[in-house]
Protein backbone atom coordinates (compact mmCIF):
# COMPACT_ATOMS: atom_id res chain seq x y z
CA UNK A 1 0.00 0.00 0.00
CA UNK A 2 0.99 3.74 -1.28
CA UNK A 3 -1.70 5.96 -0.16
CA UNK A 4 -0.47 10.51 -0.50
CA UNK A 5 3.16 8.56 0.29
CA UNK A 6 2.15 6.78 3.36
CA UNK A 7 3.31 3.65 3.16
CA UNK A 8 1.75 0.00 4.48
CA UNK A 9 5.36 -0.55 6.55
CA UNK A 10 5.05 3.19 7.83
CA UNK A 11 1.28 2.16 8.79
CA UNK A 12 2.38 -1.32 10.66
CA UNK A 13 5.58 0.35 12.24
CA UNK A 14 3.33 3.00 13.49
CA UNK A 15 0.97 0.02 15.13
CA UNK A 16 4.07 -1.64 16.84
CA UNK A 17 5.07 1.91 18.27
CA UNK A 18 7.85 1.35 16.00
CA UNK A 19 7.50 4.51 14.00
CA UNK A 20 9.98 7.65 13.66
CA UNK A 21 8.72 9.99 15.12
CA UNK A 22 8.79 12.51 12.00
CA UNK A 23 6.49 10.41 10.33
CA UNK A 24 4.15 10.01 13.20
CA UNK A 25 2.28 13.11 12.50
CA UNK A 26 1.55 12.24 8.54
CA UNK A 27 0.78 9.22 9.54
CA UNK A 28 -1.94 9.95 12.19
CA UNK A 29 -3.28 12.68 9.53
CA UNK A 30 -3.79 9.90 6.82
CA UNK A 31 -5.30 7.92 9.56
CA UNK A 32 -7.66 10.93 10.73
CA UNK A 33 -8.71 10.81 6.94
CA UNK A 34 -9.28 7.28 6.56
CA UNK A 35 -11.76 5.80 8.64
CA UNK A 36 -11.03 2.11 7.49
CA UNK A 37 -7.70 2.32 7.80
CA UNK A 38 -7.79 3.47 11.27
CA UNK A 39 -10.35 1.03 12.01
CA UNK A 40 -7.99 -1.74 10.48
CA UNK A 41 -5.00 0.19 13.38
CA UNK A 42 -7.34 -0.46 16.26
CA UNK A 43 -7.95 -4.01 15.31
CA UNK A 44 -4.25 -4.54 14.76
CA UNK A 45 -3.47 -3.26 18.27
CA UNK A 46 -5.80 -5.07 19.40
CA UNK A 47 -4.58 -8.50 17.75
CA UNK A 48 -1.51 -7.43 19.41
CA UNK A 49 -2.58 -6.96 23.13
CA UNK A 50 -4.51 -10.30 22.65
CA UNK A 51 -0.97 -11.64 21.71
CA UNK A 52 0.70 -10.62 24.18
CA UNK A 53 -1.95 -11.27 26.83
CA UNK A 54 -1.74 -14.59 26.10
CA UNK A 55 1.76 -15.43 26.15
CA UNK A 56 3.78 -13.05 28.31
CA UNK A 57 3.18 -15.18 31.21
CA UNK A 58 5.29 -17.75 30.12
CA UNK A 59 7.83 -15.72 28.11
CA UNK A 60 10.56 -15.90 30.87
CA UNK A 61 10.09 -20.01 31.13
CA UNK A 62 13.13 -22.36 30.36
CA UNK A 63 12.87 -23.48 26.73
CA UNK A 64 11.67 -27.69 27.07
CA UNK A 65 15.06 -30.01 26.09
CA UNK A 66 13.00 -31.39 22.91
CA UNK A 67 12.01 -27.85 21.76
CA UNK A 68 16.03 -26.97 21.94
CA UNK A 69 17.04 -30.34 19.93
CA UNK A 70 14.85 -28.96 17.31
CA UNK A 71 17.57 -26.09 16.02
CA UNK A 72 19.89 -28.42 15.64
CA UNK A 73 20.69 -29.28 12.02
CA UNK A 74 19.73 -32.42 11.68
CA UNK A 75 16.75 -31.47 12.92
CA UNK A 76 15.31 -27.85 11.49
CA UNK A 77 17.00 -28.76 7.94
CA UNK A 78 14.19 -28.71 5.07
CA UNK A 79 15.57 -30.57 2.15
CA UNK A 80 14.57 -27.82 -0.35
CA UNK A 81 15.31 -30.08 -3.65
CA UNK A 82 12.36 -31.43 -3.45
CA UNK A 83 9.86 -29.26 -4.87
CA UNK A 84 7.06 -31.46 -5.77
CA UNK A 85 6.54 -30.85 -1.58
CA UNK A 86 6.50 -27.63 -1.60
CA UNK A 87 2.77 -26.77 -2.75
CA UNK A 88 1.14 -23.95 -1.30
CA UNK A 89 -0.67 -25.71 1.19
CA UNK A 90 2.80 -27.89 2.05
CA UNK A 91 4.60 -24.22 2.83
CA UNK A 92 1.33 -23.11 5.10
CA UNK A 93 1.73 -26.37 7.13
CA UNK A 94 5.72 -26.11 6.79
CA UNK A 95 5.63 -22.62 8.63
CA UNK A 96 2.32 -24.05 10.55
CA UNK A 97 4.69 -26.91 12.02
CA UNK A 98 7.60 -24.24 12.67
CA UNK A 99 5.22 -21.88 14.77
CA UNK A 100 4.29 -25.05 16.73
CA UNK A 101 7.91 -26.02 17.43
CA UNK A 102 8.41 -21.99 18.91
CA UNK A 103 4.81 -22.46 20.87
CA UNK A 104 4.50 -26.19 21.41
CA UNK A 105 6.66 -25.54 24.95
CA UNK A 106 4.31 -22.27 25.29
CA UNK A 107 1.19 -24.32 24.95
CA UNK A 108 1.32 -23.40 21.39
CA UNK A 109 -0.93 -24.12 18.18
CA UNK A 110 -0.81 -25.89 14.64
CA UNK A 111 1.96 -28.45 13.19
CA UNK A 112 2.20 -31.16 10.25
CA UNK A 113 2.47 -34.63 10.87
CA UNK A 114 5.37 -34.82 8.47
CA UNK A 115 7.78 -33.08 10.62
CA UNK A 116 9.33 -34.17 14.12
CA UNK A 117 8.46 -30.93 15.57
CA UNK A 118 5.40 -31.40 15.49
CA UNK A 119 5.04 -35.25 17.08
CA UNK A 120 7.38 -33.53 19.81
CA UNK A 121 4.85 -30.63 20.95
CA UNK A 122 1.18 -32.12 19.97
CA UNK A 123 0.58 -33.27 23.79
CA UNK A 124 1.14 -29.90 24.67
CA UNK A 125 -1.29 -28.04 22.40
CA UNK A 126 -4.85 -27.96 24.16
CA UNK A 127 -8.01 -27.64 22.29
CA UNK A 128 -8.93 -24.05 23.99
CA UNK A 129 -5.39 -22.66 23.12
CA UNK A 130 -5.32 -23.36 19.50
CA UNK A 131 -8.90 -22.07 19.52
CA UNK A 132 -8.26 -19.12 20.91
CA UNK A 133 -4.73 -18.42 18.97
CA UNK A 134 -6.34 -19.22 15.87
CA UNK A 135 -9.17 -16.33 16.87
CA UNK A 136 -6.70 -13.94 17.88
CA UNK A 137 -4.80 -14.26 14.53
CA UNK A 138 -8.06 -14.05 12.41
CA UNK A 139 -11.09 -12.36 14.05
CA UNK A 140 -9.61 -8.75 13.84
CA UNK A 141 -8.80 -8.81 9.88
CA UNK A 142 -10.24 -6.26 8.32
CA UNK A 143 -9.74 -6.93 4.78
CA UNK A 144 -9.88 -10.88 4.67
CA UNK A 145 -10.82 -12.48 7.88
CA UNK A 146 -12.31 -15.72 6.31
CA UNK A 147 -11.38 -17.60 3.14
CA UNK A 148 -15.02 -18.03 1.65
CA UNK A 149 -17.20 -15.97 2.77
CA UNK A 150 -20.77 -16.22 3.80
CA UNK A 151 -22.42 -15.16 0.62
CA UNK A 152 -20.69 -18.98 -0.64
CA UNK A 153 -21.69 -20.80 2.34
CA UNK A 154 -22.47 -24.14 0.39
CA UNK A 155 -19.30 -24.31 -1.29
CA UNK A 156 -17.42 -23.83 1.85
CA UNK A 157 -19.49 -25.95 4.11
CA UNK A 158 -18.50 -28.54 0.80
CA UNK A 159 -14.80 -27.71 0.43
CA UNK A 160 -14.55 -27.49 4.86
CA UNK A 161 -16.39 -31.69 4.95
CA UNK A 162 -14.31 -32.45 2.50
CA UNK A 163 -11.09 -31.45 3.83
CA UNK A 164 -12.00 -32.99 6.98
CA UNK A 165 -12.93 -35.92 6.02
CA UNK A 166 -16.22 -35.57 7.78
CA UNK A 167 -19.70 -33.72 6.87
CA UNK A 168 -19.12 -30.05 8.96
CA UNK A 169 -21.94 -27.42 8.95
CA UNK A 170 -22.06 -23.95 10.77
CA UNK A 171 -24.34 -23.29 13.18
CA UNK A 172 -27.19 -20.59 12.89
CA UNK A 173 -26.90 -17.46 15.36
CA UNK A 174 -28.84 -14.78 13.99
CA UNK A 175 -31.28 -14.88 16.70
CA UNK A 176 -28.27 -14.32 19.04
CA UNK A 177 -27.18 -11.28 16.75
CA UNK A 178 -24.16 -12.93 15.83
CA UNK A 179 -24.41 -13.65 11.54
CA UNK A 180 -21.67 -16.24 9.97
CA UNK A 181 -19.37 -14.51 8.01
CA UNK A 182 -17.36 -17.01 6.10
CA UNK A 183 -15.15 -19.58 7.28
CA UNK A 184 -11.53 -20.98 6.84
CA UNK A 185 -9.60 -24.03 6.69
CA UNK A 186 -6.28 -23.89 8.95
CA UNK A 187 -3.69 -26.76 9.75
CA UNK A 188 -3.61 -28.07 13.52
CA UNK A 189 -1.51 -30.78 15.01
CA UNK A 190 -2.11 -33.62 12.46
CA UNK A 191 -4.53 -32.45 10.10
CA UNK A 192 -6.35 -29.67 8.78
CA UNK A 193 -9.16 -28.21 11.16
CA UNK A 194 -12.02 -25.15 10.10
CA UNK A 195 -12.98 -21.78 12.03
CA UNK A 196 -16.46 -20.64 11.01
CA UNK A 197 -16.56 -16.46 11.87
CA UNK A 198 -19.68 -14.89 13.23
CA UNK A 199 -20.48 -11.18 13.82
CA UNK A 200 -22.65 -9.32 15.15
CA UNK A 201 -23.79 -5.34 14.55
CA UNK A 202 -21.07 -3.48 16.19
CA UNK A 203 -18.67 -5.82 14.80
CA UNK A 204 -17.70 -8.24 17.92
CA UNK A 205 -16.28 -11.24 16.55
CA UNK A 206 -16.95 -14.96 17.03
CA UNK A 207 -14.82 -17.82 15.96
CA UNK A 208 -16.09 -21.60 16.14
CA UNK A 209 -13.09 -24.25 15.97
CA UNK A 210 -13.33 -27.30 14.46
CA UNK A 211 -11.04 -30.36 15.22
CA UNK A 212 -11.56 -33.95 13.98
CA UNK A 213 -8.28 -34.77 15.99
CA UNK A 214 -8.10 -37.45 18.22
CA UNK A 215 -6.10 -35.48 20.61
CA UNK A 216 -9.56 -33.13 21.30
CA UNK A 217 -11.45 -36.16 22.34
CA UNK A 218 -9.61 -36.79 25.53
CA UNK A 219 -11.61 -34.14 27.07
CA UNK A 220 -15.51 -34.56 26.27
CA UNK A 221 -17.04 -32.36 29.20
CA UNK A 222 -18.34 -28.89 28.29
CA UNK A 223 -15.81 -26.57 29.71
CA UNK A 224 -14.84 -23.23 29.79
CA UNK A 225 -11.05 -21.64 29.30
CA UNK A 226 -9.65 -18.11 29.76
CA UNK A 227 -6.62 -17.59 27.60
CA UNK A 228 -5.85 -14.13 27.71
CA UNK A 229 -8.45 -11.82 26.93
CA UNK A 230 -10.41 -14.46 24.66
CA UNK A 231 -13.15 -16.62 26.53
CA UNK A 232 -13.46 -20.40 25.49
CA UNK A 233 -15.81 -22.70 25.42
CA UNK A 234 -15.38 -26.12 24.41
CA UNK A 235 -16.35 -29.63 24.19
CA UNK A 236 -16.04 -33.37 22.60
CA UNK A 237 -19.51 -34.57 20.89
CA UNK A 238 -19.58 -37.44 18.26
CA UNK A 239 -16.46 -36.97 15.64
CA UNK A 240 -15.70 -33.82 16.38
CA UNK A 241 -14.01 -31.35 19.28
CA UNK A 242 -15.10 -27.75 18.86
CA UNK A 243 -14.27 -24.57 20.79
CA UNK A 244 -16.25 -20.91 20.54
CA UNK A 245 -13.82 -18.28 21.34
CA UNK A 246 -14.49 -14.49 21.79
CA UNK A 247 -14.06 -11.42 23.50
CA UNK A 248 -17.38 -11.26 25.46
CA UNK A 249 -18.35 -11.88 29.02
CA UNK A 250 -18.02 -15.50 30.16
CA UNK A 251 -21.72 -15.36 30.48
CA UNK A 252 -22.86 -14.48 27.21
CA UNK A 253 -20.34 -16.76 25.62
CA UNK A 254 -22.07 -19.58 27.55
CA UNK A 255 -25.57 -18.67 25.78
CA UNK A 256 -24.24 -19.19 22.31
CA UNK A 257 -22.39 -21.87 23.08
CA UNK A 258 -24.80 -23.70 24.68
CA UNK A 259 -27.35 -22.87 21.63
CA UNK A 260 -24.10 -24.22 18.99
CA UNK A 261 -24.17 -27.38 21.19
CA UNK A 262 -28.06 -27.33 20.89
CA UNK A 263 -28.19 -27.34 16.99
CA UNK A 264 -25.34 -29.32 16.36
CA UNK A 265 -26.84 -31.99 18.60
CA UNK A 266 -29.76 -31.94 16.24
CA UNK A 267 -27.82 -32.50 13.32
Amino acid sequence: MKTDSIHESEVLAYVDGALPESRRQAVEAYLAASPEEAERVRLYRAQNQALKALFDPVLDEPVPAHLRALSEPAVAAVDLAKPSFLTRWSLDRIAAGLLIAALGGLGGWLGHAQYRATELSAQAVPLPRQAAVAHVVYSPDVRRPVEVAAEQEEQLVKWLSKRLGKPVQPPKLGNLGYELIGGRLLPGNSGPVAQFMYQEASGQRLTLYVTTESQARHDTGFRFAEEGAVNVFYWVDGQFGYALSGGIAKGDLARIATAVYDQLEKK
